[in-house]
């Protein structure tokens, strides 16, 4: 079996693959995705718009002929539910899942956060009449990781990186609830047949990827199949990406000296960041506003006022709340260096939902208008959101700190200020030797 080989890549190359895969760059690059999808759908060209989101590509025979909007939800996004699964592995092998008892506060904070904002919708759309919406009630439960950790990078200068572990532990574990409810709740009828072909490519994915020397020409055919096989099954094809995730192997082997998670995530996240999820969000956040009924009809949704208000208000008290309970009520503490007041900002950054909220948004709603209406309480949810995290980042960073911030009797020790990791210089890339 040849093994995977490239040449090292020039510097400006690897300067961009830096640059892109910065947290702060990918927020930024969704929001400017966002933004201009909202300038084109409200512009002369709305029409092409539209037309180029409807236009259909692919293999019919393989029933692969989606349109350009749906290749983007269930073939692009595939590539970033990989890089989450790659995460959750080095979490749950090598990180801050690794430890149940240190995990434990930031699991059930997130179990909090899913909870209160999908019963804060449902009482929102119930109390306004509309039962027909309560099939999104799982839009406002997900964290978009990226948006947020590039929130807290900006605003959270100062503030110790402990903070950046609790976030993104919580912001791992919603989205692997996440995923969870997507393949539970959001597929359709289920073709045995077509899962377990895509369960054998996974497999064999996983096996070449375990290999001593893996071949791309074997990992990148396996994972096409694994994905075309999930979305033939019924089942949402970005589990397929999750699936491909969770097989790479974290801890070194073969004498290596890094695990190949590592490498597979620098490989991919730039492709991820800088293409995949940017695409997405200019084909599923262009709602027009300037046509028929327009905004009057479509601020008047009651899904848009429950998703605002799950996102902004059920977030931060379901994270408060759950993490004031076990705190008070049982031998749990926050992390090291984290305290109370910490948190007032982390469930703000909780409320960021855009991708994975737009990706369900979409699975949720056959309608236009119902969709139109989550698509926007989606982004000014998340909007609201990220500018009250921001705020309350720049107030706690500003306050003097404790020298025992989570009051478990012992002076914290890691009091390390938030960086950006991608800043660091990144290891070799996929394949390298």
């Amino acid at each position: 079996m040849a093994e995977v080989h490239r040449d090292s890549p020039s510097p400006r190359y690897g300067r961009f693959r830096r640059w892109v895969s910065l947290e702060t760059t990918s927020g930024a690059l969704l929001l400017v995705a966002a933004v201009a999808a909202l300038v084109v759908a409200n512009s002369p060209w709305r029409g092409a718009y539209a037309s180029l989101s409807a236009a259909r590509i692919g293999p019919s025979d393989l029933h692969l002929d989606l349109s350009v909007s749906a290749w983007a939800a269930d073939g692009l996004l595939a590539i970033f539910f990989f890089v989450v699964g790659v995460e959750l592995k080095q979490e749950i092998v090598a990180g801050s899942l690794r430890r149940l008892g240190e995990a434990a506060v930031p699991v059930l904070a997130a179990v909090g956060g899913m909870l209160a904002p999908a019963v804060v919708f449902v009482v929102v759309v119930v109390a306004r009449g509309d039962p027909a919406a309560l099939r999104g009630w799982a839009i406002p439960t997900a964290t978009d990781i990226a948006f947020a950790l590039a929130v807290l990078a900006i605003f959270g200068r100062g503030l110790p990186v402990a903070l950046r572990t609790f976030l993104l532990t919580l912001a791992v574990v919603d989205d692997l609830l996440a995923i969870i409810v997507i393949a539970v709740f959001y597929s359709g009828d289920l073709d045995g047949l077509a899962l377990a072909l895509s369960f054998a490519a996974v497999a064999l994915f996983a096996v070449v990827a375990r290999s001593r020397r893996p071949s791309w020409w074997l990992l990148l055919p396996a994972a096409a199949l694994a994905w075309g096989f999930m979305h033939a099954s019924g089942v949402h094809a970005t589990i397929a990406g999750v699936l491909l995730g969770l097989c790479v192997t974290v801890r070194p082997v073969f004498g290596e000296p890094e695990g190949r998670a590592h490498r597979f995530e620098q490989a991919v996240r730039p492709v991820s960041s800088g293409f995949a999820l940017p695409v997405f969000a200019f084909f599923a956040a262009g709602v027009t506003l300037v046509d028929g009924e327009g905004i009057g009809v479509l601020f008047a949704q009651p899904v848009l006022l429950a998703i605002v208000l799950a996102l902004v208000v059920g977030k931060l008290l379901g994270v408060l709340g759950v993490t004031a309970l076990v705190t008070r009520f049982t031998g749990l503490r926050l992390p090291d260096a984290i305290g109370v007041r910490d948190l007032l900002p982390i469930g703000f950054l909780t409320g960021i939902g855009f991708t994975v909220s737009l990706l369900i948004s979409e699975l949720s709603f056959p309608d236009a208008v119902h969709t139109d209406g989550a698509t926007v309480g989606v982004l000014a949810g998340t909007l609201l959101a990220a500018f009250l995290a921001a705020l309350t980042l720049r107030w706690d960073a500003r306050r003097a700190r404790e020298r025992d911030m989570n009051r478990d009797g012992v002076v914290d020790s890691d009091t390390r200020p938030i960086r950006d990791p991608a800043e660091e210089e990144p290891g070799p890339g996929f394949g390298s030797r």
